[in-house]
């Protein structure tokens, strides 16, 4: 069968891949610890539910506007204000099926052929595709481990050239969970201003913070630049939402225009009933936002003090998110307790499934070859027995 060329080379994704992985051992009774899918384990909270019966029993269950219901753009737009102090208007908000689809809209309404968009490495594993299905082209700007995986502004400047359209930033990081402080992102920001490129800025960690300072949005820096930035956000991590599917867009109303047009020849309109349960979850309490924190922040303190017992192990602190990113380089091309060499990180993590049964994600999908992925958005008592098993598989 021939494909289209934008299909034929398209890659799945890794972390799914990586939890097919998993369930397929689950499937013949295998006990696997599975650290895949950056997914909260906590329900979603009671009252989000309620808003969701509610809105089901009274009749919402029909087409919405393309781009959203008015009722949840204005409760975004008021949230935004209400946290960041920046005001948008409503014609300025584009409802989507999920963050995800939401990076794709502000990718495709802006970059076509010939146009570059930067990515820091490491990466969450779609963007590069996503970058590749809008016929543009990504280019990957490595970080490092000593820097904590910040990208520099001298290394920003250095790679922006004459096709480059858009700076694609996520802060907190997937998978590092590396944060910028206030004065490292206006630096960025001085320089995509200075070259007038687009700025895309994944949000969808902001709530998952742990280095005490507030966190800054993107749109609010050196004053307010909204001119060229893109915010994408969502409620699937924050509020344990991520089978919902709602994100949104916070961007120029030309643009925003432009993604609703998109919108509505390729989904016609987010889920009805997930667009009410969105709206109780960004104006309702945000105590199970505080509550879920919480319990990120002993299991975030609990996974950095097992990385840190492993041989041969390094990592920077995570600020954000809830991942573990971790080098295990030293480990290749020696043989381990088990008897076998693994050459890379691929390798290692098939291993250490078939092995220990634990189940991570290779760095080599998030452009970092050398590390692992480990989600510690689970409970503590899974992390204690996935790491004995992690430990043992090092040790022996």
């Amino acid at each position: 069968m021939q494909l289209s060329p934008a299909v034929s080379s398209l890659k799945p994704s890794a972390t799914i891949a990586a939890a097919a992985k998993a369930k397929a051992l689950k499937a013949q009774g295998v006990k696997v610890y599975d650290f895949t899918l950056g997914e909260p384990d906590f329900d979603t909270p009671a009252h989000i539910q309620q808003a969701a019966i509610a809105a089901m029993q009274a009749g919402h269950t029909h087409y919405t506007p393309s781009g959203g219901i008015p009722e949840l753009k204005q409760a975004i737009c008021a949230a935004y204000e209400r946290e960041h102090g920046f005001t948008y208007k409503p014609n300025q908000c584009l409802v989507s099926n999920g963050a995800k689809h939401s990076l794709h809209n502000a990718i495709t309404a802006l970059c076509g052929p010939g146009d570059e968009v930067l990515i820091p490495a490491p990466f969450w594993v779609s963007y590069e595709a996503l970058v590749e299905l809008a016929g543009a082209r990504a280019t990957v700007i490595p970080t490092t481990e000593e820097s904590g995986f910040r990208l520099s502004p001298a290394d920003l400047e250095r790679h922006i050239g004459p096709r480059t359209r858009m700076l694609l930033l996520n802060s907190p990081s997937n998978p590092t969970g590396a944060t910028y402080s206030t004065a490292q992102l206006e630096e960025l920001a001085r320089v995509t201003e200075k070259h007038k490129l687009w700025v895309c800025s994944d949000e969808i960690y902001d709530k998952l913070l742990y280095t005490g300072e507030k966190f800054r949005s993107w749109t609010t820096l050196l004053g307010g630049i909204p001119e060229r930035s893109v915010i994408v956000n969502g409620v699937s991590k924050a509020y344990a939402m991520t089978g919902w599917r709602i994100g949104w867009t916070l961007a120029p109303v030309e643009l925003t225009a432009a993604m609703d047009n998109l919108q509505s020849q390729q989904t016609s309109n987010p889920c009805s009933v997930s667009q009410h349960a969105a709206m109780a979850a960004v104006s309702g309490s945000q105590q199970c936002v505080a509550d879920m924190l919480v319990e990120f922040t002993k299991r975030r303190r609990y996974t950095l003090d097992r990385v840190a017992r492993l041989p041969k192990v390094s990592m920077p602190e995570p600020g954000g998110a809830f991942y573990a990113f971790f080098n295990v380089s030293r480990h290749f091309g020696q043989a381990l307790p088990n008897g076998k060499v693994y050459r890379d990180s691929t390798e290692f993590c098939t291993g250490l499934l078939e092995e220990a049964h634990v189940a991570l994600v290779s760095g080599d999908a998030f452009g970092a070859p050398g590390y692992v992925r480990l989600s510690f958005a689970t409970s503590l008592a899974n992390l204690e027995a996935g790491f004995d098993r992690i430990e043992k598989f090092l040790k022996g």
